[in-house]
């Protein structure tokens, strides 16, 4: 089981719980949020991506609204197999979907 570093005061709506259910999965060492900054388009669900490859592991993505915060994870598996766990965890995540807005005048 990994472990998830609580390292700045600010995170994404909604992110710590699921970092903290995919580093109880076994092969992921470590998930450490990083850098939180603001995005002119908006998503209004968590988003997780596999960004890019780093020295033992991968750079998330992670959006939600106009947030961006980059998500370090230190483990063995290919950027595909993340990517379909990362997936799946969000398919789970009541907190994640949002549902239909209505509409606007």
């Amino acid at each position: 089981m990994g472990r998830v570093v609580i390292t700045h005061s600010t995170y994404i709506e909604g992110l710590i719980p699921l970092l903290q259910r995919l580093a109880s999965l076994p092969g992921i060492a470590t998930v450490t949020p990083a850098v939180i900054s603001r995005v002119r388009g908006r998503s209004p669900q968590l988003r997780l991506r596999v960004s890019t490859e780093i020295t033992g592991g991968h750079k998330l993505v992670a959006r939600r609204g106009s947030s961006v915060q980059e998500v370090f994870v230190v483990t063995n598996w290919s950027k595909e197999q993340l990517q379909q766990a990362l997936d799946q965890l969000l398919d789970q995540d009541p907190s994640s979907s949002s549902a239909p807005e209505g509409r606007r005048s």
